[in-house]
């Protein structure tokens, strides 16, 4: 069964590389031929993109999971793998990403507004990649790195040029209906409105009009921005909207006059959000037709219109007093700057620190990326892998880390036992176990 969801969890896999291959020039007439393994393809990357197609998080309830496709492997003739294809998952405008931890990534508040999920894994280098004097037939090629793979907080908060904000019961679903093509549940008890509910406004003459979006927010009590009532969960849905429009309720059942509603009301803004007391707001008295001609209710000095969304009394004025507020709104948005992403980035250089247990960890992508790509497996890789790391910096930070013969050194899936070789330099930094290249003699 459908329905409104403004909160749900995704878990993003990003495709992986392909790995390189290795292979030799096999011909006839063609002695000692050379390497020719082609390169993997890379991953497909996870895109998150704003789309007005879409009017909740609902998808995502029952099926979180998004993965792009894997990139092809690399083959002999220096044939490379394909690419894998990315995939483009539609969320609703308005969508704030965060980690697992609350921390904001991205903030899609823009139709079109896209941003990388999870980055596709690179694809291996094949063996002829790394064909040098040095190494004339070489025997190995580069894995293909993982995609990257994360679980991701979805929530949506509604972008809407008007928000409806009032009391439970106040009459806003029935105004909403009135103005617009919106129908949402309409019932003489409070809290009708469970979920809130866009509707689109025009005024005007065709080809001179304006349009705007109006949202109905659940109704608000004393307290809810400490979560009493249908509590904070709603009031996110007022932050992205340039007006606001105060709903009171002219008869009220529990004698709570205008002005004390407005009090309220303003009062849980502020404390939600004091930015939203700085928003264009207009306070409209509803349900005008329950007050007899003539009966001014107490408290309804701030009241700029008196309403009705049964016989549609004062609603043409209000449409056009409203339209007027976005469009000023409007213009002052497009002069401002708006940060869409918020992202934070592997950083890219080496670091080393010290874990409880003693033991150096090394962080860093490019780091990460060598060990990720290379075959542990494979003697000639894993000295390709030490001359890789030592370019990168990896010995000299962890000399400067402090790290002595016998330390335990951890990078990434890769963990070994530190052993300074003789004759290497303090300088440059130790280098891990492993087989050591030959050195060249110079010709005499």
């Amino acid at each position: 069964m459908g329905g409104f969801v403004d909160e749900a969890q995704v878990h993003v896999k990003a495709g992986n590389g392909g790995a390189g291959a290795v292979a030799f020039r096999r011909e006839a007439h063609v002695s000692r031929g050379g390497p020719d393994g082609g390169d993997g393809g890379h991953g497909g990357d996870v895109w998150l993109v704003a789309s007005t197609n879409q009017a909740s998080l609902l998808a995502f309830r029952d099926h979180p999971h998004r993965r792009a496709t894997d990139g092809g492997h690399g083959g002999g003739k220096r044939r490379h793998g394909a690419r894998g294809r990315s995939l483009e998952v539609p969320v609703p405008v308005g969508t704030v990403v965060r980690t697992r931890d609350g921390s904001v990534l991205a903030d899609l508040a823009g139709p079109g507004d896209r941003w990388q999920a999870a980055a596709g894994g690179r694809g291996g280098r094949g063996n002829a990649r790394f064909l040098s004097n040095r190494r004339r037939a070489p025997a190995f090629a580069e894995q293909g790195e993982p995609g990257e793979e994360r679980w991701l907080d979805l929530e949506l908060k509604l972008v809407a040029d008007v928000a409806l904000v009032g009391m439970p019961n106040a009459g806003k679903s029935t105004l909403i209906s009135r103005i617009s093509a919106a129908r949402p549940k309409i019932a003489d008890y409070p809290f009708t409105t469970l979920e809130p509910h866009l509707g689109v406004v025009r005024v005007g003459s065709a080809g001179d009009e304006t349009e705007f979006v109006v949202a109905d927010v659940p109704g608000l009590v004393q307290g809810a921005a400490e979560g009493r009532g249908l509590g904070d969960r709603f009031l996110r849905h007022v932050e992205r909207a340039r007006v606001l429009l105060l709903v009171l309720d002219l008869a009220p059942a529990d004698g709570a006059g205008p002005a004390e509603q407005e009090r309220i009301l303003l009062d849980e803004l502020a404390r939600y959000r004091p930015e939203l007391l700085a928003r264009p707001r207009l306070a409209v008295g509803s349900k005008a037709d329950l007050v007899p001609d003539g009966l001014v209710p107490d408290g309804t000095e701030g009241v700029d219109l008196r309403v009705s969304g049964v016989t549609g009394a004062g609603t043409g004025e209000l449409v056009g007093r409203l339209a007027a507020a976005v469009v000023q709104a409007r213009a002052g948005d497009a002069v401002a700057e708006r940060a869409i992403v918020v992202h934070r980035p592997v950083p890219e250089g080496v670091e080393v620190t010290r874990a409880d247990d003693g033991s150096f960890v090394v962080a860093g992508r490019s780091a990460l990326r060598a060990v990720a790509l290379s075959d542990l497996t494979d003697a000639g890789a894993v000295d390709y892998l030490q001359h890789r790391l030592r370019r990168l910096g990896v010995e000299r930070a962890l000399v400067r880390a402090g790290v002595r013969d016998g330390d335990v050194v951890h990078l990434g899936p890769l963990s070994f036992v530190y052993q300074r070789h003789e004759g290497v330099d303090a300088a440059a930094g130790p280098a891990p176990e492993g087989p050591r290249p030959a050195r060249r003699r110079r010709a005499r």
